[in-house]
Formats: structure tokens, sequence, C-alpha cells
């Protein structure tokens, strides 16, 4: 039981009793199609009915993209060495809640508040805090910040004592919504591409911004540390109208694509894994520049 021992925190103070949080639907915190085990401890576990999301089948669950399970507004902490470590808390539309812990990595500061959609990217799995291996711990609390002893996800209930390997449905309909401040997302209007397509494989959004005739996107692909910027149009779509895409981690030279394009700007992409990075684009004379962000 060593992630068991691994995940062992300091609870919010709630009571263990069997209660559901039934109000809200929940999906697998994973990418479309992945397949992990989902493990609750009966004995051992602090908080009790708390899940941890293990390795399956031989695929590794270390780096692997976490998104929102249901829609709401999440909140970004960092405990350090100790108890969640990196961990996000989502508040939803009724007022329940879930919690992802030990995350190597998160798209928004401590202290920070984002407005999410059911499968917007939060953060990856790792082995942050009180965490012996890596693992995503989980838990899906009741308005009053009771624990759900026997949680939903994907129509799966994982109650006491049982370990069931779930596969994720998670943003299956398509690219999720991107995780702005605003609520806002989606590729545009018109335009064939979507950000993913255009970064490539392992690529997911971590942030955007809008531009008059389209948007900038930030991506990051966990398995190599890489961030790609595309800047994607919704107006004049098909037509050679001026766009651009940038990006500069810090203390790093910028990386540009600049031009007369159709459908987007970029791919640019540059390593920045654990590094702040400035990243926008522009759309004719509409622009977009960040401050660096997205240090961890």
């Amino acid at each position: 039981m060593l992630l068991a021992l691994a995940a062992t925190l300091v609870p919010e103070a709630a009571s263990a009793q069997t209660v559901s949080v039934s109000a809200v639907s929940h999906q697998s915190p994973f990418d479309c199609g992945k397949t992990f085990y989902a493990n609750n401890w009966k004995g051992g576990h602090n908080p009790s009915g708390a899940i941890d999301w293990q390795n399956y089948g031989g695929e590794s669950i270390n780096g692997k993209t976490v998104r929102a399970t249901a829609a709401g507004t999440a909140t970004f902490h960092n405990e350090g060495n100790t108890s969640y470590g990196k961990w996000v808390e989502i508040r939803h539309a009724d007022g329940s809640r879930t919690r992802y812990a030990h995350l190597s990595s998160m798209v928004r500061g401590v202290g920070a508040t984002l407005s999410v959609g059911q499968g917007t990217v939060i953060g990856t799995v790792g082995s942050t805090g009180g965490s012996q291996a890596p693992h995503l711990h989980y838990e899906q609390r009741t308005p009053s910040g009771a624990m759900d002893t026997s949680p939903t996800v994907n129509g799966v209930t994982v109650s006491l004592g049982q370990k069931k390997a779930i596969k994720s449905t998670n943003a299956c309909g398509g690219a999720a919504p991107a995780p702005t401040d605003n609520g806002g997302g989606g590729s545009g209007s018109g335009n064939r591409y979507t950000p993913q397509q255009v970064c490539g494989a392992g690529f997911a959004v971590i942030d955007s911004a809008p531009l008059t005739g389209g948007r900038a996107y930030l991506l990051y692909n966990a398995g190599n540390g890489n961030n790609c910027v595309v800047t994607l149009k919704s107006s004049n779509v098909g037509k050679s109208t001026p766009v651009s895409a940038f990006l500069e981690p810090k203390g790093q030279k910028p990386v540009t694509d600049k031009g007369n394009y159709g459908y987007y700007a970029g791919p640019v992409k540059a390593k920045a894994a654990g590094v702040c990075v400035k990243w926008g684009g522009t759309i004719g004379s509409a622009s977009y520049a960040s401050d660096f962000e997205h240090c961890d």
C-alpha cells in the first residue's frame, strides 16, 4: 500500500460519513481514451474516500495532463514539501468541490482563480508534497466540505476498498474550453484547425487570449517540456492577412512566426519546463503580449 501512505494528507475538517455528490456529473480527470486505476483505499488513507489514480496496463501516469472533471471555478495552491504539495480545488455550480493533489505543474500561480469548463487542463500529474510516488490524489466533497466516500467518475462508482480501471471520456468531443479568466475558448468560427492540430500530438491548451478576429493560444507538452504558441483566425478565414505568434522563454531569444496567412500563425515552440514564458500574437492591428508567467 505504498501509494496509500504516499497520499496521506491533512484533511479539511469534515465528516467522513458516506455521502453522495450527485448534482454534478464528473468525468475522469485525464485525456480522452486514457485508462488508469482509481483506487479508493479502505483504511490508512487520509482523508477516507479520496481516490488515488495510478498506473494501468504498463502506462505511467507520471506527467499526464490533468483536466477538470466538471466545470467551475479553480483555485491554485502550493503546500511545498508537505501534505497536498501543488494542488487545485474546483468549486462547482451546486457548491460541491473537487481537489487534485501532488501535481508537478499547474496552469496558474498560487492564489490565482480561473473559470474552467469540464475538460479544461489544470496541471500535470506528479509527486509533490507528502507523496512518495507519482499519482493523482482526487477528492469529491459536498458543499459543506464532507467527503463523498463513494465518488463517481465517468458513470463508475468507486466505493471504499475498491480499485477500478476507468477509461476517460473527458474532452472526447473535441478541444476542451481553453483555461481563460472569462471562460472563453474554441478555435474560432469557420477555422478548420484547432490549436492541438497545429502544435501536434501531446500538446494541451493551458492559456489563451482573445484578439479581434481570432485568438492566441499557449500550449504545453508534459512529455517533452515544450511550449507552443499558435494564433488562429476567426474572421477573414482562408484569406491571406497579417498574423503572428511569438514565444519567449525567460533568458532566451523570442521565437516568432509572422506573415500573411489564411488560417493561423505558428506553431512556434521552445523548451520551457520550469521556466517563465512570455507569449502572444497579432491579427492585423490587434495584439496580445503576456508578462512572464506560467513559471511552474
